[in-house]
């Protein structure tokens, strides 16, 4: 789907909006079974830091890419192209091949579990009853319901600050060249941060290792309502860069040690859904208080509420007790 929109032309703008729903959809349902690979590759003593190797490589490899279609829009005549639309267009192309060359490993080396079940019309069917009972599950689990509403809100939070950057850049007046230069950063920053913060997670303990995380993210927000100049920008993106990767990883590995044994893929397909839905949450909100405040910077510290109501839940998570629930399940 994505490297079908090298074909798309001026106007047609549901074309593009269908191809690119498809590929979120194959990019979400992707990382389900990505995220709950972990359980197969990786022994529990381990998953910190194996779940932050992926981030950081993953970090690493977009930021390789987004800097060649950066290079390639912003420069396009070095490339022999036309103009910057021709080298957007091209960049579509690039990350389909990226996609594909990538994925190559993964199909071919990495062991996984027999499949259970039959035909994919069965299995499609059967999906929704099966979302259903997962849910049940969850909810007998005290932990991880806990667990799983304390993620809810402050990955939502940290989802928003990502997605709403750019646009809040260019509300305070950033040029558009400045706020690209700033995402490269957090892309790059956030490689070796991965990988330390899953040391961390391993010398000092996975939930208070993302407890650090939320509380700079927070801390983040406070900045960034404030922030008037363009080096304020650069910093607050290298900020974001030394915890994202350290916050998402975590969360994960923390999470796969609380989902019952034999049962990653559901459990994981349900946390994935629940951090997407999540993105809802923080724009909404910060939309909201623009709307009817009219302020941008008051619009961004609102979610601050998501970090302080996420941390608070997550300091109540008992890791021991979760686990122990997992394994009875």
């Amino acid at each position: 789907m994505t490297g079908s929109l090298f074909w798309l032309q001026a106007g047609q703008w549901q074309l593009a909006a269908t191809l690119y729903a498809l590929a979120t959809i194959g990019f979400m349902g992707a990382n389900v079974f990505y995220d709950s690979l972990l359980v197969d590759v990786a022994k529990p003593h381990r998953y910190d830091a194996v779940s932050a190797g992926g981030y950081a490589i993953g970090y690493l490899g977009g930021g390789l890419l987004f800097a060649v279609c950066v290079a390639l829009t912003l420069q396009p005549h070095w490339f022999g192209l036309a103009d910057p639309a021709a080298a957007v267009r091209l960049s579509f192309l690039f990350t389909a091949a990226w996609w594909t060359v990538f994925s190559i490993p993964l199909l071919l080396w990495v062991p996984e579990p027999a499949a259970r079940g039959s035909g994919a019309g069965r299995a499609v069917a059967g999906g929704w009853a099966q979302l259903v009972c997962t849910f049940h599950e969850i909810r007998r689990l005290r932990v991880l319901s806990l667990f799983l509403i304390a993620y809810w809100l402050y990955i939502d939070g940290v989802d928003t600050v990502i997605r709403m950057a750019v646009d809040y850049g260019l509300a305070l007046g950033f040029d558009s060249s400045q706020l690209i230069t700033a995402l490269l950063i957090t892309q790059f920053v956030g490689f070796p941060s991965a990988v330390v913060f899953g040391r961390l997670g391993e010398r000092f303990g996975t939930k208070r290792s993302i407890g650090i995380g939320i509380a700079v993210f927070a801390l983040v927000t406070v900045a960034a309502s404030v922030m008037r100049e363009t080096w304020q920008f650069y910093a607050v993106a290298i900020v974001i860069g030394l915890v994202l990767g350290g916050v998402q990883s975590l969360s994960r590995a923390f999470y796969a040690r609380l989902i019952p044994p034999g049962k990653s893929a559901e459990f994981f397909g349900f946390y994935n859904m629940l951090g997407k839905f999540a993105a809802v949450i923080g724009p909404t909100l910060m939309g909201g208080v623009a709307l009817f405040i009219g302020d941008q910077r008051l619009a961004m510290l609102s979610l601050l509420l998501l970090f302080l109501a996420g941390g608070v839940l997550l300091c109540f998570v008992d890791q021991a007790e979760g686990e122990a629930a997992a394994r009875q399940l």
